[in-house]
């Protein structure tokens, strides 16, 4: 349950990042937020952390597939 809640507030901490306009405040808000994120992710249980983990590698494939893509359509 720890977990979550550190997940949710690393999530919020970096939404309010983004929405800052001061760079001092918004750098050290990521920077927060991120610290969150992976202690939230570190004390999450396995099953969530395989999850996460598919997914992201099944994104950035996607992703890197479409980028090779395009290069062909060039001509």
């Amino acid at each position: 349950m720890s977990s979550l809640v550190l997940l949710l507030i690393g999530l919020g901490t970096l939404f309010f990042a983004l929405r800052t306009k001061e760079e001092i405040h918004r750098i050290a808000a990521m920077v927060v937020g991120t610290i969150f994120l992976v202690w939230g992710f570190a004390l999450a249980p396995l099953s969530f952390q395989l999850l996460f983990e598919i997914i992201s590698v099944l994104a950035a494939f996607f992703v890197c597939m479409r980028c090779l893509g395009c290069g062909l359509n060039q001509d």
